[in-house]
């Protein structure tokens, strides 16, 4: 039924449990699963801002910096597929929309299923004008699945 699974992850609680449905779903299906990544400035400096010292509010992390906790973000993510018996085939990290650079990656790698969080750590802009999730459903050209 599915031959390529695509995951967005962002490094929340709801983005792992989407991994971890569809590490089940590939196990089920023989697919394989690819993770992507889109790193925000203002979630990272977010993130940042809980070390002591960081001035989130007036200091914008390097692109350096949102590249490293990308990566960070995608390197956990391969440890929870390990942990759920799976391999990653590749990982993306790319710098946009996260909704248009989800779908457009799902379309170039050939998925079928893209699997995200229903919630992740969107601003609340985006909880006002529409999750990543619901732009995902609106723009993809194959099968969303959104877990709670």
């Amino acid at each position: 039924m599915f031959s390529k699974i695509i995951v967005g992850i962002d490094g929340s609680e709801t983005s792992e449990k989407a991994l971890r449905s569809a590490c089940d779903l590939a196990g089920k299906y023989g697919a394989e699963l690819h993770l992507i990544h889109t790193p925000q400035p203002q979630t990272v400096a977010f993130a940042m801002g809980a070390v002591a010292g960081y001035h989130a509010a007036t200091t914008m992390p390097s692109s350096d910096q949102v590249n490293q906790a990308g990566e960070e973000i995608l390197n956990a993510g391969k440890a929870i597929a390990e942990k759920c018996g799976q391999s990653i085939t590749k990982t993306y990290l790319e710098h946009g929309d996260p909704a248009k650079m989800i779908t457009s990656c799902a379309e170039a790698c050939g998925a079928d299923l893209i699997v995200t969080g229903r919630r992740g750590l969107g601003s609340l802009g985006a909880f006002v004008q529409g999750s990543t999730t619901q732009s995902i459903g609106h723009l993809a050209k194959c099968a969303c699945l959104s877990v709670a």
